[in-house]
């Protein structure tokens, strides 16, 4: 009888959430789309993210001004134990202007403990090295590396295989922070 009462319950918090979507739709109608308006903050975290860059290691500028573009992620969440994972959103900028979005996905085994987040920019020496990050199908190898953004960091940094990574921590600690392996996917932005 309690399995009746669990089920009906359910089925009414079920209900319930639906109607609430359906009233937050409607509420929206007229309004942007949800997912412009998502891609709207995620290009303002971005912005930030790129500011707080700048403003940790300004000799970054130089990637800024002399790549063909580069990839943003305002937050990358990322944890295991053993066995890992992290995964971000983030928007990609060619000559300046936003282009594009992309997620990213990482899986990984070994040495790890913990969690963290953390904030990464992708910077793509030419625009070959853009092209082949917007097919949809890009990986770092296993042993890619980033730099951590600390002050004159990136004065002795370099591009390897065309792409440049940079990572600055936001919260947590982690005994591994490799970029190795990670998968990004990409989306061109609405005309």
């Amino acid at each position: 009888m309690w399995h009746k009462s669990i089920a009906a319950g359910i089925v009414i918090a079920s209900v319930g959430l639906w109607s609430a979507g359906c009233s937050d739709y409607k509420q929206q109608e007229g309004a942007e789309h949800p997912q412009a308006t998502q891609h709207s903050n995620l290009e303002g975290d971005a912005r930030v993210t790129i500011e707080t860059f700048k403003g940790k290691d300004p000799s970054m500028q130089k990637f800024f001004d002399t790549s063909h573009g580069y990839a943003v992620f305002p937050e990358v969440a990322k944890g295991g134990a053993g066995i890992g994972g992290a995964h971000g959103e983030g928007v990609v900028y060619q000559q300046g202007k936003v282009v594009g979005y992309t997620t990213l996905s990482q899986a990984t085994l070994g040495v790890q403990l913990g969690g963290q987040t953390y904030r990464e920019i992708i910077f793509f020496q030419n625009k070959h090295d853009l092209d082949t990050f917007k097919s949809g199908n890009y990986e770092f190898s296993a042993q890619a590396s980033a730099v951590a953004a600390e002050s004159g960091a990136a004065s002795n940094a370099d591009y390897s295989q065309g792409v440049a990574v940079f990572t600055m921590a936001r919260a947590g600690l982690m005994f591994e922070a490799s970029v190795g392996g990670q998968k990004f996917s990409y989306t061109p932005k609405a005309q």
